[in-house]
């Protein structure tokens, strides 16, 4: 049985819709790991001194290596076990197109949408159509003739992306179960109701760090339980 000290350690926040990418592929790897919730208006010293950006999520190696991006932490997971192929999906040429999008075009937009009374330049449709427009609408154009981001087989790209969709459906959730978007709602569901999710989203109490110096609170979490990049 693999000892506590030797598990990495994951620095995230369940809402946060880069930790959330990252623990779904932790989870589909069946990476068993240390979880350590962290409140993002009171970061622990821990994870400031081991990542100069102290945003999550954050993974701590065995070996002291620190991995402090979203999506490398994806990766450095389904590199190390990827039972559902995530990284190796039929037609998937565009996968990394797709996620820059998101990140770097989408995801500001989103935010905007979000938090719309801290951008009163426009209204808050005027920010949803922005978002339609540059990511949403193709994103639903290919889903309508795909089941999946990369084809007919779902893809790291579309772990990624998740989260982000999954939060602009939450803004006005009526609006969205009703407008003209049925390949995204419907992928959209899929996600939402896989296992992965439910393993990533389950509730875990908030680090607590200074009990744990003294080695009083320490959990892990492995492939079978359950911001910033």
């Amino acid at each position: 049985m693999q000892k506590m000290a030797e598990l990495p350690i994951l620095y995230s926040f369940r809402r946060c819709p880069y930790a959330i990418r990252a623990r779904m592929a932790l989870h589909a790897a069946g990476v068993a790991l240390e979880m350590r919730e962290v409140a993002l208006r009171s970061k622990p010293a821990a994870l400031m001194a081991i990542s100069s950006k102290a945003t999550v999520p954050v993974l701590q190696l065995p070996d002291g290596q620190v991995i402090d991006e979203s999506l490398d932490i994806l990766f450095w997971a389904l590199q190390h076990h990827d039972p559902q192929g995530w990284l190796t999906p039929p037609e998937c040429a565009r996968a990394p197109q797709w996620v820059r999008r998101c990140d770097e075009v989408f995801k500001p937009l989103l935010d905007r949408y979000k938090y719309a009374p801290r951008f009163p330049d426009l209204s808050q449709q005027a920010h949803r159509d922005n978002a339609m427009a540059v990511f949403v609408g193709p994103l639903e154009t290919c889903l309508a003739a795909r089941s999946f981001v990369g084809g007919a087989v779902a893809g790291w790209a579309d772990v990624a992306i998740f989260p982000f969709i999954r939060q602009f459906a939450k803004v006005e959730p009526t609006w969205f179960d009703t407008a003209a978007l049925s390949g995204v709602q419907r992928w959209l569901s899929y996600w939402q109701s896989s296992v992965w999710f439910a393993q990533a989203m389950v509730k875990q109490p908030l680090w607590q760090h200074a009990a744990a110096d003294q080695n009083s609170m320490r959990r892990t979490c492995n492939g079978n339980c359950a911001t910033a990049k």
